[in-house]
């Protein structure tokens, strides 16, 4: 989970809090002030891993790209042009900028992959907002089929409740995994078991005006 400035503030010393500040000014003056050319904060973006560590990485890039208000064509060049670890900065980030559907390319596209890292970070909460059925149940068996745990799909047990096809799906690669001589993941099992019970229901008028 990408931490927030107080947080980043607190463990980054002198120097990386300097160059962190002069970053994400550069990134709100380009969300104010958009003009041609590939604006500094991206430089910025691709050097943040060597200025305030790689464990702290993920949250400095996510505070760019909100910080910069960053659109469709931002994220895209960033993801397509970044490293592994670029690209998971900003599939962690996606729900938090104003992109609608938009992004679902770089979302299949990191489940595509078989980079443990990119496919926990497609079914979090942007995946989880604008996977349609087919490609949600697919982003769960990938999710299986690379050993990411089932804890990084967000909104599992909304999505997953009352799902048959989905439980034909996991039976399925249960049986081929069986008959391979393999073992079944244990996180098919937990799934499994919700597509069993039943969806949650909708909230009725009366709960909606509490």
């Amino acid at each position: 989970m990408p931490m927030n400035r107080k947080e980043l503030d607190d463990r980054l010393p002198k120097a990386a809090r300097a160059w962190l500040g002069e970053a994400l000014a550069e990134a709100a003056h380009a969300a104010s002030h958009p003009g041609p050319g590939t604006p500094p904060w991206e430089l910025r973006f691709a050097s943040a891993g060597r200025h305030c560590g790689l464990a702290h990485a993920d949250s400095v890039r996510a505070l760019l790209l909100v910080e910069a208000r960053a659109g469709l064509a931002a994220v895209t060049r960033l993801y397509e042009q970044g490293t592994a670890a670029e690209r998971r900065a900003v599939l962690l980030t996606l729900h938090r900028l104003d992109l609608g559907p938009g992004a679902l390319p770089l979302v299949e596209d990191a489940l595509r992959t078989n980079d443990t890292r990119l496919v926990a970070a497609a079914v979090g909460p942007y995946g989880a907002a604008h996977l349609d059925p087919h490609g949600w149940r697919h982003a769960v068996l990938k999710c299986l089929f690379t050993d990411v745990p089932v804890d990084a799909v967000d909104r599992l047990g909304d999505r997953a409740a009352g799902d048959i096809e989905l439980g034909r799906m996991l039976r399925d690669f249960a049986a081929e995994r069986r008959a391979a001589g393999r073992a079944v993941p244990d996180g098919l099992l937990t799934v499994l078991a919700l597509t069993a019970s039943a969806p949650a229901a909708a909230p009725t008028s009366t709960e909606e005006a509490r």
